[in-house]
């Protein structure tokens, strides 16, 4: 099974996940809803699926378990965001999350781009529901016109190593594809989104939690 990526240009490099975008600095966290894994969840045994065979990749980062997540949907840097509107949209997003049901995604089969190699969510729509539901939240504080990341695309996905550096993309297509990885899929059950504190100071994404909110 070929691996497909945003690029199809045979000479297509990879390039530094890590350079600051616009806001970002030493020291800047940011208030995001994330899904994250639990420890007894089977997503986390993807840092070992691909750990072992991208090692032999200098300029590919495996992400370790506790780094795994699902980014779903923005809020703003914490030095420009008030707590007390973070409280008020967390309670806002207990109300309208309440109402949506737990549900089961498949992830993958794995792509690689210019700076990653993740694995999309098969079947989007579940996640893209809790998405519409925390923007209706962030709008009861904030106001539709205020809410964060307007018109920006929401395609799920899961992150499995972040590039650091130059390497052909059809090399970590073909590398995957010799360790039988192209196809690999796994599933689990979405029972909560978390509000975390999100920095990248350390070439990583480290977070602390500050809540999460249960799905029905």
């Amino acid at each position: 099974m070929a691996i497909e990526g945003t690029s199809h240009d045979e000479h297509a490099v990879t390039r530094d996940h890590w350079w600051w975008r616009p806001g970002w600095s030493v020291g800047k966290s940011f208030y995001t809803w994330h899904i994250t894994f639990p420890p007894a969840s089977p997503v986390r045994k993807l840092s070992d699926v691909f750990a072992q065979p991208l090692s032999a990749v200098p300029t590919m980062e495996p992400v370790g378990a506790d780094g795994l997540h699902i980014t779903v949907q923005g809020i703003g840097f914490t030095d420009a965001v008030p707590r007390s509107d973070v409280d008020r949209i967390v309670d806002a997003t207990r109300r309208n999350l309440g109402e949506l049901p737990r549900f089961t995604i498949t992830i993958g089969p794995p792509i690689v781009d210019a700076e990653t190699i993740q694995l999309p969510i098969a079947d989007p729509d579940p996640l893209r529901a809790v998405r519409d539901r925390l923007r209706t939240a962030i709008a009861e504080v904030w106001r539709a016109p205020n809410v964060p990341e307007q018109g920006a695309a929401f395609r799920p996905h899961l992150t499995v190593s972040y590039s650091t550096g130059i390497v052909p993309i059809e090399e970590l297509r073909a590398k995957l594809e010799a360790e039988r990885l192209d196809g690999y899929t796994i599933s689990d059950v979405v029972s909560e989104v978390s509000l975390i504190e999100l920095n990248r100071d350390h070439g990583r994404y480290e977070w602390r939690e500050v809540t999460s909110v249960a799905l029905r």
